[in-house]
């Protein structure tokens, strides 16, 4: 797990977008938001709050067709 420091007006969504650049990010909010229990209620962070991070596996799609792959 690896953590992050916030910069002034950060938000969830903002954050996973940050720490999963190729994932999609926007699904991930609920991740982050589990993982740091003390900031639920937090809608839009102040500078230097420090958040867990959990790392996530890129999930490997194979039903694409074959020439997709």
């Amino acid at each position: 797990m690896r953590t992050y420091r916030t910069q002034q007006g950060d938000t969830w969504d903002i954050i996973a977008l940050r720490m999963y650049p190729n994932i999609g990010a926007e699904k991930l909010t609920d991740i982050l938001i589990e993982a740091n229990p003390e900031h639920v209620h937090t809608v839009i962070f102040s500078a230097n709050i420090e958040l867990n991070i959990p790392d996530v596996e890129v999930p490997i799609i194979t039903s694409l067709p074959a020439w997709k792959r």
